[in-house]
């Protein structure tokens, strides 16, 4: 990734996982070993690879920042997280990313997810 953007890289990295702190534990392993995954990935590309890819990551990070502020106004119903990809937007992707976008779903929507969930009821000091 060029010199100009590694800044702006850094923060933005930050604020995903920061942002993946309110996402259920079990999405939250998921996403944040995606977004390191795609951030490594990412690092030795041109100027106008790295601009797209950082512009898709900031409206990913603004969208969850929306829902999760929706989600707690709304504390009474169940959090919702996500958003539909729109055809055209599909149409743009090599068939790499597909493939990635194919496993990220099959990991998201399996029903015995790999990681185990308890939660205490008493806090643990």
């Amino acid at each position: 990734m060029p010199a100009r953007h590694v800044s702006r890289v850094r923060a933005l990295y930050r604020r995903i996982l920061l942002l993946h702190r309110v996402l259920p534990p079990d999405l939250k392993a998921l996403g944040d070993q995606y977004v390191k995954d795609e951030f490594r990935r990412h690092k030795t590309v041109r100027s106008d690879e790295a601009q797209r890819f950082l512009q898709e990551w900031e409206v990913y990070a603004a969208v969850l920042w929306q829902q999760a502020n929706e989600n707690r106004q709304n504390s009474t119903e169940k959090a919702c997280f996500g958003t539909s990809l729109p055809e055209e937007k599909l149409n743009d992707f090599r068939d790499e990313q597909i493939g990635q976008l194919q496993e990220l779903m099959q990991e998201a929507t399996k029903p015995n997810r790999q990681f185990s969930i308890t939660e205490s009821k008493k806090p643990k000091f």
